[in-house]
């Protein structure tokens, strides 16, 4: 038997951990409790130094610069969205939301998971108009995070559960990027929206043609991102709208998929470089400069109940009533406690709600910007250990 050299070992083993399910959560994961690391080291003002790094280009009076965070927000992110929308328009025509027999549980919770988490956060913030910006934030669910921790838990997780959450956290993904789209725009610059409409326009006009070359779509999806990006609108919607344009079906019945293989093509990037890369540059709060009023404020408060608590609330709620009334029935395997445990996990905000916190308190403060990031990761911990403890002991007999 040929013996392995270090170098063949170090990539097989790195090759198996990428096959992990879980693996994607634990590098988000990984990334950061780096960021917290450093931010909270003399590593600090390099730390601070790479977020504020100029990047971009200037020719004239034409140019385009940005920090480095603001073009990880803006355009890494979209890339993000892109796969969000690839995943949402495949669901929708052949998945799980193609039917609505399986489609109707899974929305039905995620809006429950939306409504009542917002509505605990404008409870306690009702009196701050500024604060009040964030009501969205403990509204996501971050899927990569969610199911990083369910895989965890191995064999005893039932498939319909994994495809449940999976189905709950897409929802909650459209219902971020329409919350966006609608209530976090920065002064709207008509003309520039009108040229993306163009380019958006070019885009229908492929694929009612029957275009299936992905280039064409992708070239225009970047002009698209940067009249949007001049727009006011944020950029990432550029990357949900090109996303729901690339079509799903090939030029013959046996013909690859060009929305499935970009999607393929896309996952690995955006799970082990893309959010990651987002996670370290947004997670990353000097702890050192907060005071116990900061986190004792309303904001980290409302975020943490909403995400922690709301969201199971909410889920668990409409599952229990939609099931009463014979409206869906829960997936095998899976009763009350595994959708209790299930509605915890939900509360994982994370990746989405740290986007969401950036742009609700962007250029109001650092005060709202810290502590609703504070929460965001105290709540992602609190639900991510409370769902996998849950489900660890209420799932076991499940697993006999």
């Amino acid at each position: 038997m040929t013996k392995k050299s270090p170098v063949t070992r170090a990539i097989q083993l790195l090759t198996d951990f990428f096959r992990l399910q879980a693996s994607a959560g634990i590098v988000l994961m990984a990334a950061a409790a780096l960021a917290m690391i450093v931010a909270n080291s003399p590593w600090n003002p390099a730390y601070e130094a790479f977020r504020e790094l100029p990047i971009g280009f200037t020719i004239g009076e034409v140019g385009l610069v940005k920090s480095a965070e603001l073009w990880i927000n803006d355009a890494l992110m979209a890339v993000f969205f892109l796969l969000v929308a690839l995943e949402i328009k495949r669901e929708a025509l052949s998945g799980q939301l193609a039917s609505r027999e399986q489609m109707l549980l899974p929305v039905l919770c995620a809006i429950g998971g939306v409504v009542v988490p917002a509505l605990i956060f404008w409870g306690i913030n009702r009196d701050d108009a500024v604060a009040l910006r964030g009501w969205a934030i403990p509204t996501a669910t971050d899927i990569a995070f969610a199911l990083g921790i369910l895989a965890l838990l191995g064999s005893r997780v039932p498939l319909g559960m994994k495809l449940l959450l999976s189905t709950i956290a897409v929802v909650d993904d459209l219902v971020a990027i329409l919350i966006i789209a609608i209530f976090y725009n920065h002064g709207l610059q008509i003309g520039m929206l009108a040229w993306a409409g163009a380019g958006v326009g070019l885009m229908l006009l492929l694929n009612r043609r029957g275009v299936t070359r992905l280039w064409p779509y992708l070239l225009l999806g970047a002009m698209v991102w940067l009249f949007i990006l001049k727009s006011g609108v944020h950029a990432t919607l550029a990357g949900v709208i090109t996303g729901l344009l690339i079509p799903l079906r090939g030029k013959t019945a046996d013909a690859p998929s060009p929305l499935e293989s970009l999607e393929h093509t896309l996952h690995p990037w955006v799970a082990y470089l893309v959010l990651p890369l987002f996670a370290f540059t947004n997670a990353g709060l000097a702890l050192g400069e907060l005071r116990m009023s900061d986190v004792l404020a309303p904001v980290p408060i409302g975020i943490v109940l909403g995400l922690a608590i709301g969201k199971p609330i909410g889920i668990v709620l409409v599952a229990l009533a939609t099931r009463a009334a014979g409206i869906a029935r829960f997936p095998d395997g899976m009763d009350t406690r595994a959708m209790i445990g299930l509605g915890m996990l939900c509360g994982v905000g994370f990746t989405m709600s740290l986007f969401i916190s950036k742009l609700a308190f962007y250029k109001v403060g650092a005060h709202y910007d810290g502590s609703s990031v504070l929460g965001v990761l105290c709540a992602s911990v609190i639900s991510a250990l409370c769902g996998w403890v849950w489900l660890r002991f209420t799932l076991k007999k499940a697993a006999a």
